[in-house]
């Protein structure tokens, strides 16, 4: 493939003749530390990931304080040479303090998703298949109570979005003016949340979700007028929930009726929608790929207050222990023993009063506290756990609760290795927790009781199978959406002047067409990493069609090409665009942070102060990118604003709402821009495909990448599983084509079979 970007050589790299060491201490020391360590005056140490050259052009730019650019480029090398070694670089801070595995509990996400899947292991789970969408049974009758046995016809339904007037969803089989209809299926939740749930009709209508026996939405029998009915649920992403949606039309119509010439059937309108307000969204019709056309099990769902996770180095962790944390932990443990307690006949399988009740009792318990250790009990934990509830309490129930409650209080549960080992049951709990934010499967304890999770190959033939479970590509989904930066809410609404259509419903379509497309990738054979960079296509419905300009006039999702030969991959999806610029204009600082710090992995120090753009009205003669030069042209923002702006720059195409331009102002767009590699080179860009094209190619964004995604996976530091593990990361990402699933695998090979 030919490059549309140009290279430029940095300069000949040749051994600095001035003393590295004596200048250091006569520019630098006084702000930075004897060994960089930070002073009173510059608290943050002297650390970062620049190359020596990179280095070396920032202090020949910045220093000293007092007087910027007077040192020559010979000394700013010396300096740049002489720290770079020994506090500097990641490899000596890695030598001078050096990473740990460290102890740590389950994050809030993986504490709701093992509860789930203990208690959920004691119901049986369909094989959901790969269809999506909702069985439809439509009957040729209304108000069925229980809608026993098949309908004269079935289909599966993409989405439950219908308006059939007054005609007949079923021409032949169906009578326009009395039927029913039936839709059965599961639901995937992509995010955990509070979830709304709409059911619009002007008919019958009642919704099951996650319990097939109380409707969350009841408007079987009606009163009144009403056509929207609502009902709320939290549920926990990345997990499925089975889902029955009832519909109901009858000769109702009174109005309707009097018009109508006698001796003819009522013309009673008849539409029915299934809809969701998902965490922070708006109202939208629940699209075919949250749906699932098989029942899933019911699912237990934790929806107890945890305070957040520590995320200040980037990725989840859950190293830190606070009385809050302590709190929600107990608030859940009861939670979780109450809905046991609740349904323990239909978990144990048994029936009160039986001869062998207890006996059944105490093997539910066993097989329950197994399961949340991730590891057969030993005699002493049995006795604490199990015997001595039983013995104590005053009914087997009772103990039961007891033995649930202290089983999610103790530390065999909420750490995710207490001991450090390195055992099979360990390597397990490290690939479960990896993959799938949740407890071993029963094949996993399986292979690990037979000493089959030891070698390297074992993790990954274990891996491989595990990826194809929904919650490994629900984590792999979450990886993508944290790596652009767009797994928390964005606040994307703009000028409604100048954006009159890019309302709340946009935004939610926009939304929904990145997730597509990022799942489109992760499905393809490939999976290939470079696809995410180069592709041309974008996913968009008849609104989303509408306001970017294109022919396509489908009413669901499909994929188009919104201007061929100008858009990049994610880089130029009009969310992301959107969520990196103002409420009016484009944002190249903005842009420019996510492209060096997301996809380059750029180590950029916090402003030293919050600085809010220059206002386009006191510039009007300026475009974006004469206002962003001339904001940033002290010498203290060049460092950072150096390498943000030139990457910005490209994407000035493209304007606060993601759609293409060539002018503004009346003037031509300028989206020239440049990297300066770490080995020197100056890599020279003009707009997003050559961008995206040396992107696809760059060494410094392949390690972005493994990196990130292997914190996102195993939550621990990189570094601590060797100085190389980076490098072999990027090797094996390489010679693997790129596949992001098989990366994953490399990154559970890597840390499965190490302890602390």
């Amino acid at each position: 493939m030919i490059r549309a970007f140009t290279i430029v050589l940095f300069s000949a790299v040749s051994l600095p003749a001035a003393d590295g060491a004596k200048s250091y201490a006569e520019h630098c020391a006084r702000c930075h530390g004897d060994a960089g360590q930070g002073t009173k005056k510059h608290p943050q140490p002297l650390a970062g990931n620049k190359s020596v050259l990179q280095l070396a052009e920032v202090i020949q730019k910045t220093m000293p304080e007092n007087d910027p650019g007077s040192l020559s480029m010979d000394v700013a090398k010396s300096i740049a040479a002489e720290i770079h070694p020994k506090f500097y670089s990641e490899i000596a801070r890695a030598r001078n303090t050096p990473a740990r595995i460290e102890l740590a509990r389950l994050t809030v996400t993986q504490y709701r998703h093992a509860v789930a899947d203990v208690i959920g292991s004691f119901r049986a789970a369909p094989k959901l298949g790969d269809k999506h969408g909702l069985t439809g049974d439509y009957f040729n009758r209304t108000f069925q109570m229980d809608f026993r046995g098949r309908g004269i016809s079935q289909r599966v339904d993409a989405v439950v979005d219908f308006d059939y007037a007054s005609a007949s969803p079923l021409p032949g089989k169906l009578e326009p003016h009395s039927y029913s209809i039936n839709w059965q299926g599961s639901l995937i939740a992509p995010e955990t949340g509070e979830y709304e749930f709409v059911v619009r009709t002007p008919h019958a209508g009642r919704l099951y979700l996650n319990d097939l026996k109380v409707p969350l939405i009841d408007a079987w029998v009606k009163s009144g007028h009403d056509t929207e009915f609502r009902g709320r649920m939290f549920l926990v992403g990345g997990r499925v929930y089975p889902l029955r949606l009832d519909y109901s039309k009858g000769k109702q119509g009174k109005a309707d009726n009097e018009k109508k010439p006698a001796g003819e059937p009522p013309k009673v309108k008849s539409s029915i929608s299934l809809s969701w307000v998902r965490p922070a969204g708006t109202v939208e019709v629940i699209a075919a790929k949250h749906l699932v056309p098989v029942q899933a099990a019911t699912q237990y769902v934790c929806a107890s207050r945890f305070p957040p996770d520590d995320r200040s180095r980037g990725w989840e962790r859950g190293t830190f222990v606070s009385r809050e944390w302590d709190a929600a932990t107990t608030e859940a443990a009861l939670d979780a023993a109450a809905y046991v307690g609740v349904k323990l006949n239909e978990l144990a399988g048994t029936k009160e009063g039986s001869g062998d009740f207890t006996k059944k009792l105490v093997e539910f318990c066993n097989t329950f506290a197994e399961r949340a250790f991730r590891r057969p009990l030993t005699a002493e934990q049995k006795s604490l756990l199990i015997d001595k509830q039983f013995a104590e309490a005053k009914d087997p129930a009772a103990a039961v609760k007891r033995v649930v409650l202290l089983t999610l209080k103790s530390p065999f549960f909420l750490y995710r290795e207490v001991s450090g080992g390195s055992d099979p049951y360990d390597t397990a709990s490290r690939l479960s927790f990896g993959l799938w934010d949740s407890i071993p499967d029963a094949e996993l304890l399986k292979a690990a009781g037979r000493g089959e999770l030891k070698t390297r190959e074992q993790v990954v033939r274990q891996a491989e199978r595990m990826l194809a479970d929904p919650r490994a590509q629900a984590k792999l989904h979450g990886f993508l959406l944290t790596w652009l930066h767009a797994d928390q809410p964005h606040d994307l609404m703009k000028d409604a002047k100048r954006f009159p259509d890019f309302d709340a419903a946009t935004i939610a379509d926009l939304k929904t067409s990145l997730e597509l497309f990022l799942d489109d990738t992760l499905a393809s054979p490939g999976a290939d990493f470079r696809q995410l960079l180069l592709s041309n296509d974008v996913y968009v419905n008849e609104r989303l069609a509408k306001f970017y300009g294109t022919s396509a006039k489908q009413k669901g999702f499909a994929k188009v090409r919104l201007d061929p030969d100008k858009r990049a991959g994610v880089l130029t999806h009009p969310y992301l665009l959107a969520s990196f610029a103002t409420t009016a204009e484009s944002s190249p600082i903005h842009r420019g942070v996510f492209l060096a710090r997301g996809v380059l992995g750029v180590s950029l120090r916090p402003p030293p102060e919050a600085v809010a753009p220059l206002a386009p009205a006191l510039h009007p003669e300026m475009t974006t990118r004469e206002r962003v030069i001339l904001q940033t042209k002290p010498t203290a923002c060049a460092t950072c604003h150096g390498v943000i702006n030139p990457l910005g720059f490209t994407l000035e195409h493209f304007d606060a709402v993601g759609r293409f331009r060539d002018t503004e102002q009346g003037r031509s767009i300028d989206a020239r821009g440049s990297y300066q590699t770490k080995d020197g080179k100056t890599v020279r860009v003009n707009g997003a495909r050559e961008l995206a094209q040396f992107l696809s190619t760059s060494g410094e964004a392949h390690d972005a990448f493994a990196e990130q995604l292997f914190h996102h996976l195993v939550q621990q530091p990189v570094r601590a599983y060797g100085a190389k593990a980076n490098d072999e990361l990027r090797t094996a990402f390489v010679q693997n084509d790129y596949n992001i699933r098989k990366l994953a695998v490399e990154v559970m090979a890597m840390s499965a079979l190490r302890g602390r």
